[in-house]
């Protein structure tokens, strides 16, 4: 059997977040550094916030029940690569 690492890692909820940025001028970007293995930001990469959308769920329609999407009180925040130059890829 396989060694288990039981990642939990504290989730900010909105109001940690409003408060880290309480200083910040509005047009500060906002980068965030993604962990390159679970709890290891020693080489994480950055990246910047692009965009935000509520948390949905959706459940397709069933013998017996009919399609269902319910949203969440949460979001998922979505980053990208910083503006620069990159190699194109093949």
């Amino acid at each position: 059997m396989a060694d288990i690492y039981e990642h939990a890692p504290q989730v900010w909820n909105a109001a940690q977040l409003r408060d880290a940025l309480k200083d910040l001028p509005d047009d500060t970007p906002i980068h965030i550094g993604v962990a390159e293995d679970p709890g290891d930001f020693d080489g994480y990469r950055e990246s910047v916030l692009v965009d935000a959308h509520h948390v949905e769920n959706w459940w397709p329609a069933t013998f017996d029940a009919p399609e269902r999407v319910e949203t969440e009180k949460a979001i998922t925040l979505f980053a990208d690569w910083t503006p620069g130059e990159y190699d194109l890829l093949d």
